[in-house]
């Protein structure tokens, strides 16, 4: 039987994944090959692609399932806190959770882990292809150079988050044949270096339209404008982020189906579950698709992450009743508002955000902005729901009425149940399901008003504050803000509009470390910390045994989330609610078992980590040619 070349595709890409997908449990050694090995399907451009399906999937992963890896981004940031007081697991304490022999991934403690073993995993997948590029056919240059443009992108996007998670790593880049124990760390510098070189040949050949969830030369554009603002470059930052908005222009009109329901904006169509699969959408760059049916997709979940707990046992009546169901309703209620779980989604708190996020950035020239805790649409709070529990109808008058702060609520309790949150951005509904927690939605991974806000950022290290207003106002004009003038500009007004804009959607923890790494490297003065000027050679602080230091001026991620996070270092309700950060968690322990496993090797462990005194200089990425590869050292 002739296999029509569309589905044979699609074959051999679930193949791959079964293959490729096994590894990411031991992400060092090699898998026995099948019918569907590399050489039996590398043989192309389309078995090439299809072998990058399987880091295009862990791509999805990031941002999908119950406690998402991303949440482990956000929760070490400004903008939240892991709100689950009802245990002692969650990442809260980070002195004692973020340990190099901690669970370090685990849902009901912390991601750390996962992006050390799915970085490596997807970076695993590009060198696979990345080295058998010169066995496959290809149609002309412009083929093949798409393809290895692509697998540039998905190792570079992995290491981007690596060397900001944490810093100084192994570099692999060439197909791996046999389990490696003799793995070195290298210089963070020098492997974004590397990957400016590898990201500068993606966008130039990777093309610009892509099927949803494939790489785009405008995803390329939008990693090297980030490299080029860490390696001093802005320049050049700014003459691709300049490009990239002025072929994805924002969406500054309604649209979508959306755009008739009631107590909806602009907001709401932008971050709707149709807007990321309406084609006519001209700001999406690059998402990741996750739908019922698609190989290896999950349910979003983000409402169960993000919403408040409204449906425990501590939300009651004043008058001592139950006051809240996700189930039945009372017999008769056709009030939509009163089914808080279709309405709402059903939350258990676990990002909780922080008074930073919920109140200090929307300011008097935020007043109408549409995503900010002004816009009852927009942002709702626990005191918005009403009480719906079926017992109460004639029985209680405080059914249908708002839903009150419990007089004998526990300031732990509180934390879980008690808050903001914007949502416009987490209502991803989910029909198939009785519990909405979040369902199926493609995720914008990029989008052009982070390309502008990229552009303003440049100006700023530049100290063009001026240009840096001027391309921050395109964001803020089409969220109602007002807008911004030079006087305005510092780092913290940048970092107030990633928080207003991107939610959910940057790495949060990274993003605050790459200007904190800027800061250090430039030794530019932080005006937001009265010009205080950091240095590289201190950076996770002094380190040594007793290193939980919580002392300002080592590095500018502390400095700036320990000052606006009103939880961490201020807030202990006992061992399930009491919230430290120190300044050597700016970068995340490498995990025990990697550096153990590792006999004939050194990893370094990071500064103020139980290790570390055993670290050596890292060695630096060549310039060309490759590290493990025919150009290197063969391992």
């Amino acid at each position: 039987m002739k296999i029509n070349n569309k589905y044979k595709n699609v074959i051999v890409s679930i193949a791959l994944l079964t293959i490729l997908g096994s590894c990411s449990d031991s992400w060092l050694e090699p898998k026995p090959l099948s019918f569907y090995t590399p050489e039996n399907s590398f043989v192309d451009a389309n078995g090439l692609y299809a072998g990058l399906t399987a880091a295009e999937r862990n791509m999805r992963h990031e941002y999908f399932g119950e406690g998402a890896p991303i949440q482990t981004e956000i929760i070490q940031s400004d903008i939240a806190v892991n709100g689950c007081t009802d245990r002692s697991s969650p990442q809260r304490n980070m002195d004692v959770a973020l340990l190099p022999d901690a669970k370090l991934n685990d849902l009901d403690y912390t991601s750390v882990g996962y992006y050390w073993d799915e970085g490596y995993s997807a970076i695993k997948y590009a060198n696979l292809v990345i080295s058998r590029l010169d066995n496959a056919q290809f149609k002309n240059e412009e083929e093949r150079n798409a393809v290895l443009g692509a697998a540039y992108f998905q190792r570079a996007y992995r290491y981007y988050k690596l060397v900001h998670q944490f810093g100084d790593v192994p570099y692999l880049d060439w197909e791996i044949t046999r389990p490696l124990v003799d793995l070195h760390s290298y210089d963070r510098w020098s492997i974004l270096a590397r990957m400016k070189k590898d990201l500068e040949f993606a966008y130039k050949w990777v093309p610009e339209k892509m099927e949803r969830g494939r790489t785009t030369k405008g995803a390329c554009g939008m990693l090297l404008m980030k490299v080029c603002i860490e390696l001093g470059d802005y320049d050049q930052a700014i003459t691709i982020g300049k490009a990239i908005v002025a072929t994805h222009p924002l969406m500054t009109e309604r649209f979508t189906t959306n755009k008739t329901k009631a107590n909806t904006n602009l907001m709401h169509d932008l971050h709707s579950v149709e807007a990321k699969l309406d084609m006519s959408n001209t700001e999406g760059i690059m998402y990741v698709v996750s739908h019922t049916g698609i190989e290896g997709s999950a349910k979003m979940n983000i409402m169960r992450g993000c919403v408040p707990f409204w449906n425990g046992v501590q939300i009651k009546t004043p008058d001592g009743r139950t006051g809240t169901t996700e189930g039945q309703l009372a017999e008769g209620e056709d009030d939509p508002l009163m089914n808080l779980n279709q309405t709402y989604g059903r939350g258990i708190g676990r990002v909780r955000n922080s008074d930073y996020f919920v109140y200090d950035i929307w300011g008097e020239k935020e007043k109408n902005d549409l995503r900010s805790i002004n816009n009852r649409d927009s942002w709702k709070h626990t005191s918005d729901l009403r009480y719906n529990e079926p017992s109460l109808k004639g029985k209680s008058p405080w059914y249908g009425k708002n839903i009150q702060l419990p007089v004998n609520i526990s300031k732990a309790d509180s934390i879980r149940v008690w808050y903001a949150w914007p949502h416009y951005k987490v209502f991803v509904p989910d029909p198939l399901r009785t519990r909405w927690d979040g369902g199926d939605t493609s995720w914008y991974i990029y989008r052009s008003a982070e390309a502008w806000l990229l552009i303003a950022e440049a100006y700023y290290w530049k100290g063009d504050l001026a240009a840096a207003a001027e391309a921050m106002n395109p964001v803020r004009r089409r969220a109602g803000a007002a807008p911004l003038v030079a006087a305005d500009i510092n780092i913290g007004e940048i970092l107030n509009e990633r928080a207003r804009e991107l939610f959910y959607e940057e790495a949060r923890h990274s993003e605050i470390v790459r200007i904190a790494y800027t800061f250090a490297k430039s030794g530019k003065p932080c005006e937001v910390f009265g010009g205080r000027v950091y240095k590289l050679d201190n950076f996770s602080g002094p380190g040594g045994v007793n290193s939980n230091v919580k002392q300002e001026g080592f590095n500018f991620w502390w400095d700036w989330v320990n000052s606006r996070n009103n939880f961490y270092n201020k807030v202990a309700y006992g061992n399930n609610a009491t919230f430290k950060i120190s300044v050597h968690h700016v970068l995340w322990p490498i995990p025990a078992t990697e550096i153990a496993l590792n006999t004939q090797g050194t990893i370094n462990q990071n500064i103020g980590y139980p290790g570390a005194e055993k670290n050596i200089a890292p060695l630096k990425v060549p310039e060309t040619g490759t590290v493990m590869g025919p150009t290197g050292m063969d391992r």
